[in-house]
């Protein structure tokens, strides 16, 4: 079921774009998730597709950031654990590597990348508020390969377990949705302010009938496939419609 545009919050993921699309806000939370500064913001693209080539699987990302510096980073918030995240932060960064890479160009001009996971559930499962991976030696934990491309799991249910005040009360916001820091607050008010938008209600609605006929349609597709299998293994075809809910006219034609 869609949820109401009236009862969006900033884990949702329609909200969490509209509000990243803010820079000032935007800028604030990574350089609070990687406790660093990243200078000035010069792109955010939300929503933003990749695709490297015509048999590739796509790649859409919630927020997409460079800054000045050239750095790229990518934000993803994630509600529900689909116990794929590793495998898709690989191949995430595997996309932005491409996409970004002009032809011709030394391997050596790859902009240094960083993906980002704000996850409302523990990934990694050990009850750490922050994971950051980069690739390092394995005969010597002290080496890193150096090639400009970090991974970073945030895990909301680790609130209690940081000393960082600021980023605390965030995940706790995340839990919550109780805003007490300067920071949350300042999402609270840009989030009131795209629910006084008519064009961002709109947006919502047409994306929303979008997903649903999306949806509708590949539950259509799965059925006319299983139909075709249970055809071919000489099933009765009162039985296919049965289990499909398609019509016989139709199973008969496949």
């Amino acid at each position: 079921m869609v949820k109401r545009f009236e009862d969006l919050t900033f884990t949702d993921d329609f909200m969490f774009c509209k509000t990243m699309q803010n820079p000032k806000l935007c800028k604030k939370l990574i350089e609070m998730i990687l406790s660093d500064t990243i200078g000035k913001i010069t792109y955010i693209s939300v929503q933003h597709s990749i695709k490297t080539y015509e048999q590739a699987k796509s790649v859409r990302f919630d927020v997409l950031v460079q800054a000045e510096s050239g750095k790229f980073y990518d934000v993803e918030m994630q509600v529900s654990n689909e116990r794929n995240i590793p495998k898709r932060m690989r191949f995430y960064q595997a996309a932005i590597d491409i996409s970004f890479l002009d032809k011709g160009n030394s391997y050596n001009n790859l902009n240094d990348s960083f993906i980002i996971f704000i996850c409302l559930f523990d990934v990694i499962g050990k009850n750490r508020p922050v994971y950051t991976f980069e690739n390092i030696c394995i005969q010597d934990k002290g080496l890193s390969l150096q090639d400009g491309a970090k991974k970073v799991i945030i895990n909301a249910e680790a609130f209690e377990n940081t000393e960082d005040k600021e980023l605390k009360e965030f995940l706790t916001y995340l839990k919550t949705g109780k805003a007490k820091s300067e920071f949350t607050r300042g999402i609270e008010k840009m989030i009131q302010t795209v629910k006084q938008s008519e064009q961002a209600r709109q947006e919502y609605r047409l994306m929303s009938t979008f997903e649903m006929d999306a949806r509708d349609k590949g539950a259509y597709d799965n059925k006319r496939e299983t139909a075709k299998l249970m055809k071919l293994k000489n099933f009765d075809i009162a039985l296919i419609t049965e289990i499909t809910g398609l019509p016989e006219s139709e199973i008969e034609k496949l």
